[in-house]
């Protein structure tokens, strides 16, 4: 029996080897698949720092930041994989939020009232062309200039691969995992394109957020757990309980 992970290159590479240390054999069905959007940053603008949300914004302009000057500024990245994709770009400054676009809002105010950023400092948002937040408002509220970037998209994939359509007709796959609302709908797609929708939904989906299982239960899954916390290990936690419960 496998897991199945839904997460997109290159990502979906560490998850599976994390997965394999755990006892479990893993398919990889990667829902989405990233695009690098032509950063088109204005040369006249000074900025204080940069907002990440998504270790993808970095990657897709990571040939670009040399000559962009932005390596010296200081990073608040969402969360710790994040961080590290910042860091091995070259980044030397980076500050780490708790794993949301929250915790990051509530970062950079911090920052503010500990004099470590100006409260007018003008961020610059990285950001790729799906939004589930506007922190770049929000911020905006508080009294900094935002300037938000489309350095990617995440396009989806239209078709699962052969041996996942194969795993599911023969009731081979025991749980899937999801890591963002859009690559749950887009997985949904591609399950109903190849006719294993209803394998799909009739086993355990664990999710990173009440956000993303949200998808999961509007489609019909039945079984569908939620991380305690939006990182990882709460992630293969919550599996774990899921097959503990579907063995029990």
């Amino acid at each position: 029996m496998s897991i199945l992970v839904t997460r997109p290159h290159p990502d979906n590479a560490a998850t599976a080897d994390n997965l394999r240390t755990r006892g479990h054999t893993v398919l990889l069905a990667p829902a989405l698949k990233l695009e690098p959007v032509a950063f088109q940053g204005e040369s006249e603008v000074s900025y204080d720092a940069v907002l990440v949300t998504s270790a993808n914004a970095i990657r897709a302009i990571a040939p670009q930041l040399p000559d962009l000057g932005l390596l010296q500024l200081p990073l608040f990245a969402v969360g710790e994989h994040t961080a590290a994709a910042a860091r091995e770009a070259g980044f030397a400054e980076v500050i780490v939020a708790g794993g949301d676009a929250a915790s990051l809002r509530d970062k950079v105010m911090q920052s503010a009232r500990d004099k470590e950023l100006k409260k007018n400092s003008t961020l610059l948002y990285l950001a790729g062309v799906d939004l589930s937040r506007d922190l770049g408002g929000e911020l905006g509220a508080e009294g900094f200039h935002v300037v938000t970037q489309t350095t990617y998209r995440m396009a989806p994939v239209k078709h699962l691969p052969r041996e996942v359509c194969e795993g599911f007709a023969a009731h081979g796959i025991e749980a899937v995992l999801h890591y963002s609302r859009r690559s749950a709908r887009a997985f949904l797609d591609a399950a109903r394109d190849e006719g294993v929708e209803i394998s799909a939904l009739a086993i355990p989906h664990c999710c990173l957020s009440e956000t993303v299982a949200g998808v999961l239960r509007d489609a019909g899954a039945s079984q569908v757990l939620v991380a305690a916390t939006p990182d990882e290990t709460a992630l293969f936690d919550t599996l774990e309980r899921a097959l503990r419960t579907r063995l029990a």
